[in-house]
């Protein structure tokens, strides 16, 4: 190697260790906080992260609503089976409900009757006897914790009022079945009123006991939202406070009350573990409280219980009623949310 080669090669080298410590430089200053390599760096990197939180909810939420349709999907198909056995007419209009089918072709009695008509008519009446209780008693109770009482006395009701709904629903069927209904019909032997041992009262009653909770809870909320200029506003009329109650924080809270009831409603409908040991299992036609009836989800237990071949008319009317009982309790949830959406801003 010549001389003038060996000089090129090391200029060549110096001038590319000289570039290499420049773009160093230029590298390490460029992650620095404050730089805009590290500004850039940083916005990518929450970029991802929020990407990765939001692919994550898209997931969550996903779930949440594949189950739902999965559900529904479930109880069109099976009840679409069950109609190509039994008309549809007789089940949305039968008023005799007696699934009982026969195993082989050759018994006695191989079609049963498949009338929903008195499950929901003992449904709608246990339902609307747990609303009277449930509906002024929690009412009356949201007004005394939001109006009346004390902050002490508020952090000692509420939590009192609120484990109600944490007790176990079988619980709530013990106290029916061994100490309210034979409450209720030792008073009518005692007055020459024959009240069934299994009756709608009894269930009723304590299922309302049971959804209290869910109307004043919910209600409280509400009415502590209305904003205090309205009260203030009224006592500046001269209205005492009951009168302020009345006329302007009651109906200013109408809205989302209409909707804790409703709630609350939906809520007795689902209920099953209360009606199986207190009402008991006869399908009955009837609006007399004293008298034992079922519900659709009692019958619904019923039906998927036993040795029944799950292709039959007997357990494939499970799937029509929670069908119907499905689309009922929707209509009713989203009756309650439409009523608190379109009013909730009115009194901000």
């Amino acid at each position: 190697m010549t001389s003038s080669t060996l000089f090129t090669t090391l200029i060549i080298l110096l001038c590319a260790g000289l570039i290499y410590q420049k773009s160093s430089r230029r590298i390490l200053i460029g992650f620095l906080p404050g730089s805009n390599t590290y500004k850039r760096e940083s916005v990518r990197s929450r970029k991802i992260k929020e990407r990765i939180a939001f692919l994550f909810l898209i997931t969550c939420s996903s779930v949440a609503v594949l189950t739902t349709l999965g559900i529904v999907l479930s109880l069109i198909f099976e009840s679409f089976r069950f109609f190509t056995l039994v008309p549809i007419t007789d089940f949305l209009f039968g008023l005799q409900w007696s699934p009982q089918t026969a195993l082989r072709a050759d018994q006695v009695g191989a079609t049963g009757l498949f009338g929903m008509v008195p499950l929901f008519a003992g449904t709608f009446l246990i339902t609307l006897i747990a609303m009277f209780i449930a509906a002024p008693v929690g009412l009356m109770a949201a007004i005394y914790m939001a109006e009346y009482a004390s902050s002490r006395a508020r952090d000692i009701i509420k939590p009192c009022l609120e484990m109600l709904a944490g007790i176990p629903t079988v619980v709530y069927g013990f106290f029916a079945a061994l100490t309210v209904a034979p409450f209720f019909r030792g008073i009518g032997d005692a007055n020459g009123i024959v009240i069934s041992s299994e009756s709608a009262l009894a269930a009723g009653l304590v299922m309302g006991i049971m959804i209290i909770p869910f109307v004043s809870s919910l209600s409280e909320d509400v009415i502590s939202a209305v904003p205090r200029s309205l009260r203030e506003g009224s006592y500046g009329m001269g209205a005492t406070q009951s009168e302020t109650i009345k006329h302007v924080v009651l109906p200013a809270a109408l809205p989302g009350v209409i909707g804790a009831l409703l709630l609350a409603t939906s809520r007795a409908i689902g209920e099953t573990m209360i009606v199986v040991m207190a009402a008991g299992l006869s399908a009955n036609l009837t609006a007399n409280p004293f008298e034992a009836v079922t519900t659709v989800t009692v019958q619904i237990v019923t039906l998927l219980v036993g040795d029944q071949e799950f292709d039959s008319a007997k357990t494939l009317a499970a799937f029509a009623l929670g069908l119907v009982l499905f689309f009922i309790t929707l209509v009713l949830n989203m009756i309650a949310l439409v009523v608190v959406n379109k009013y909730r801003e009115q009194y901000d």
